[in-house]
């Protein structure tokens, strides 16, 4: 049976003080399963364009990377969404600013979002056990 490791399980708080139930990241055999992040400080939404909310994004991202022990240099996928298609270039400068040595796969789909923001991310990385 597999060790599983849940970050955040607690859930955190949402648009309207709302319970959200689920963790930030799950940990499964080397494998981290990281939530979508939206451009979100302190439990408030960052206002701005998508290169300030995408910095935000990825950010978030990094630190619940960091939190389970993993780096830009384990991401193996990432999954984008974009409230605007005409921004695909900037989230891209951002994006690689912070895994420019080190691409993963990706997605980038144009979707309506869920709270009011211009781009989430999430991600699933991996590194060995006895990294």
């Amino acid at each position: 049976m597999s060790d599983i490791k849940r970050y955040g399980a607690e859930g955190g708080v949402g648009q309207g003080r709302q319970h959200m139930p689920f963790a930030r990241a799950v940990q499964a055999d080397g494998w981290l399963y990281v939530s979508g992040q939206v451009p979100r400080r302190d439990g408030q939404m960052v206002a701005g364009n998508v290169t300030e909310q995408s910095h935000v994004v990825i950010g978030n991202l990094m630190a619940i990377l960091a939190e389970a022990g993993y780096g830009p240099e384990h991401v193996v996928r990432c999954g984008v969404w974009l409230d605007d298609a005409r921004d695909f270039s900037a989230f891209n400068e951002v994006f690689k600013h912070y895994f420019g040595e080190h691409p993963p796969a990706r997605a980038c789909v144009e979707s309506r979002m869920v709270v009011d923001c211009k781009v989430e991310v999430d991600c699933v990385a991996y590194k060995r056990q006895s990294d």
